[in-house]
């Protein structure tokens, strides 16, 4: 489990959309406290912009026993009309922002540990 760090102040680069998005297309069985103590949100927040992801298509979960498991839609076209016009999609989104698979190790605990 990750621990809750510091609250951020101030603007940032990314949208709280894509750090949920980034946390999920790493563990695709992450659980909604785990993405909100990575993301420093509320689980409350992580649940509403996991419904927005899926009302808009970025994003399907399927109940696997307890958990959930989810599926990001890679080819799906970013919403903003900058970005959507020159048809970057979510994949090259999550190219930037996800670990490299190689450079990932899940331990038993489910723990994620390598740099970001």
């Amino acid at each position: 489990m990750y621990e809750v760090p510091e609250p951020h102040a101030g603007w940032t680069f990314l949208t709280n959309h894509a750090r949920v998005l980034a946390v999920i297309a790493d563990n695709d069985h992450a659980r909604i406290r785990d993405i909100a103590a990575h993301c420093r949100l509320t689980e409350r927040a992580v649940q509403k912009i996991i419904v927005d992801l899926e009302g808009d298509g970025y994003l399907s979960r399927t109940r696997e026993g307890r958990s959930n498991a989810y599926r990001i839609e890679p080819g799906k076209t970013l919403r903003h009309p900058a970005e959507a016009d020159l048809g970057l999609t979510v994949a090259a989104l999550l190219s930037l922002l996800v670990r490299d698979e190689q450079e990932r190790t899940t331990p038993a605990d489910g723990r994620h540990t390598g740099t970001a």
